[in-house]
Parts: C-alpha cells; structure tokens; sequence
C-alpha cells in the first residue's frame, strides 16, 4: 500500500489504522504484509461499501480533513469500487 507522504509518520505512529480506497479490484489482501519504511503494514481487514456509505469520520480517521480531500487522494484509476482498509503498523 502506498501513502501520500503527508500521512506516512501518521501511519508509522499508529495514529492513522484505516484507509478508503476506490479500485476496480482489491490490490490488497488480509493478511498481507506492504512496505513502509522501516516496517510494514499488515492489512487486518477489507471491507467493499458503497460509495455513499463514505463518511466525514473516515475521511478524519484516514488522516484527512475533509470528505473532498479523502475523495482527491482515494480514487485510483478508473476505479468505481469501495474499499475500506484496516490496517496496523509493524516494524
């Protein structure tokens, strides 16, 4: 999984533990181990939603300020489908 470099310090602090994608497939699996310097994320759970199921809160626990921010950074590609990732950090 890659992070915006604004929110990887938050990642590795433990501070940021949910991410929202949009993707046409899941890149990531349960279980999976993705690099970030100088750990890992291990992704706990993935959870498809639909996109009006996207909510403020998630937006502020995915490290961003607002839903349109979230929105700017989430959406990969062509991308329709709704991910909702939960994840630790481990080094």
């Amino acid at each position: 999984m890659v992070f915006a470099k604004q929110l990887r310090d938050r990642v590795r602090s433990g501070e940021i533990t949910l991410s929202v994608r949009i993707w046409m497939t899941p890149r990531v699996k349960v279980g999976g181990r993705y690099p970030l310097f100088p750990g890992w994320i291990v992704v706990e759970s993935i959870e498809e939603i639909g996109f009006e199921e996207i909510t403020q809160e998630m937006a502020i626990e995915s490290g961003f300020v607002s839903f349109k921010d979230l929105l700017a950074t989430a959406k990969h590609g062509r991308g329709e489908r709704v991910f909702v990732i939960r994840f630790r950090y481990e080094v």
